[in-house]
């Protein structure tokens, strides 16, 4: 994977609607601040139950977003990360619907699964009580399976019913779709959900001995096919540290909600022991097409004596700050969202949930860029996005309130805000100095002061950034809470706040909406 600074985004929500325009705006608005992308689905169709984490169809690209013509063009100049949906599919499948109207003389009967094929001998209140899951209840929906009811497995959603990994008419399928991927020049794939794909009786049949199996399995197709594997996975610290040591990278989950803690409180502490112990092949995100996750640093939520990076009254706090920091707005969009519940995401932008303070959000991005890993940006993020609660009250889908669709003319506008000025300012550093292509070291300063170096193999470059949370914390807590320096070809540059001054070696033309490129 390219060790620059990529995309997450949908290719209908950032700009015109289709693959060929968001490749335009990357091409144009953002040359030079992200180098890869990662499309979220756009299969048939991107618009289901779970906006395209639902696909009726894998291997087809959506007509309504393009072809794979668009996504072979885009490959030409970003690199690409596109979905490997594991888990599960469209229950409207042409592979579903055909066991739903044949029952077991369809040839893709043993591909889904169902309560009996993984507790052939039934199963008691414990062993259905034990099975984890990211909502409340049992996953299972009823279906007419040939004229029978059967109990069809569904981890997520009705409309998403579960693969069985272990079939050949399962496995099959996963490969036809790294083919497709290959086939179009994408470059990574991310295993969505993969940590529920692999069922077993007697076992959680979440991060299972045998989910690492599929997991290897996978990669190891992918492998054959140069297609690099990143695992996306919610859980327990010390299990994405086990993670990371089997596949190429790992989400560091943990980030985002640390680095809120860290600014709320203005203490470095918890900070400073994930960066001594977390995995560096990770890809770092602070906002992705979810929530914000809390499960990634409190307690194990299958054994509460395995302690967080966190207490779980500090989760419990920083659920509440985010609460009021957007007024109420997070509250209204997430579920039950307390440590001590197995729903583990607080829906809210990234930027509302520092209270819309520039200050904290560039400083954020900051922490997230100095670490070791792929820094990757949520395209809401991207413009410092406020929470949309227009569209949280035409769905009631509470994940859109981080989901807004973004016209042409609103991101021309977002580009002269200072925050996404300095922001793209940030990425091109980020992009091309070449101090972050050489040696990582960190200091820290009592429980105040975090320090982050790099300096190129040569020598030639560096960079460091001094990150001191609780310089802004009080009545006015507008105050820079980084500073940053770096050595380039130019000399020795510094700047003390990033909003005020945009670091100096970006062309101020460079970060203006290009008006005249029409998409």
């Amino acid at each position: 994977m390219r060790n620059a600074v990529q995309l997450i985004t949908y290719a209908d929500r950032f700009g015109s609607g289709t693959i060929a325009s968001m490749t335009d705006m990357l091409r144009t608005r953002f040359e030079g601040v992200y180098e890869g992308v990662h499309i979220l689905p756009f299969f048939t169709p991107f618009d289901g139950a779970d906006t395209g984490f639902d696909p009726i169809d894998h291997t087809q690209v959506d007509s309504r977003l393009g072809s794979w013509d668009d996504v072979t063009d885009l490959s030409r100049t970003h690199e690409i990360m596109v979905d490997t949906i594991v888990n599960h599919m469209s229950w409207q499948s042409r592979q579903f619907q055909d066991v739903m109207a044949k029952g077991e003389d369809s040839p893709y009967a043993a591909m889904f699964l169902t309560m009996s094929s993984v507790f052939p001998d039934g199963a008691n209140e414990e062993e259905l009580a034990g099975i984890y899951r990211p909502r409340p209840g049992l996953p299972f929906t009823h279906y007419d399976w040939g004229g029978v009811t059967r109990l069809v497995w569904t981890t997520f959603t009705p409309q998403q019913v579960d693969i069985d990994t272990d079939s050949t008419e399962g496995w099959e399928y996963l490969i036809s779709i790294l083919d497709r991927l290959a086939a179009s020049h994408v470059h990574d794939i991310r295993l969505d959900a993969v940590g529920y794909g692999a069922k077993e009786a007697g076992t959680s049949c979440f991060m299972t001995p045998k989910t690492f199996d599929l997991i290897g399995r996978i990669k190891a197709e992918a492998a054959r096919r140069d297609l690099e594997t990143l695992i996306e996975v919610h859980s327990y610290y010390k299990k994405q540290i086990g993670i990371a040591s089997k596949v190429d990278r790992v989400y560091d989950f943990a980030l985002p909600p640390l680095l809120l803690h860290t600014l709320f409180t203005g203490e470095t502490g918890a900070l400073a022991h994930w960066i001594k112990v977390r995995p560096n092949n990770a890809v770092n995100v602070l906002d992705t097409h979810d929530g914000i996750g809390v499960i990634d640093i409190g307690s194990d939520q299958l054994d509460r004596s395995l302690k967080g990076l966190i207490s779980d009254e500090a989760v419990d706090s920083l659920v509440n700050t985010i609460h009021a920091n957007t007024h109420g707005e997070s509250a209204a969009a997430t579920g039950a969202a307390a440590s001590n519940l197995d729903l583990y995401q607080i829906n809210s932008t990234y930027y509302s949930a520092l209270g819309c303070n520039d200050q904290h959000y560039i400083a954020a991005r900051a922490v997230q860029f100095f670490l070791p890993g792929v820094p990757q940006i949520y395209y809401v993020g991207a413009l410092a996005g406020a929470n949309d609660m227009e569209l949280l009250a035409k769905t009631n889908n509470g994940r859109d309130i981080n989901r807004h669709y973004y016209s042409v003319a609103e991101i021309d506008k977002n580009l002269e805000r200072p925050v996404v000025r300095s922001l793209n300012a940030l990425c091109r550093l980020r992009n091309t100095l070449d101090a972050f292509n050489g040696g990582f070291s960190y200091s820290v300063d009592g429980d105040r002061l975090i320090t982050f170096n790099w300096i190129a193999p040569d020598g030639a470059s560096k960079a460091s950034l001094s990150f001191e949370p609780g310089r802004g914390l009080g009545a006015d807590n507008t105050a820079s809470v980084v500073s940053l320096t770096w050595t380039d070809a130019d000399g020795e540059h510094r700047s003390d706040d990033l909003i005020a001054e945009p670091p100096t070696w970006i062309d101020d033309a460079a970060v203006q909406p290009a008006a005249t490129q029409q998409i």
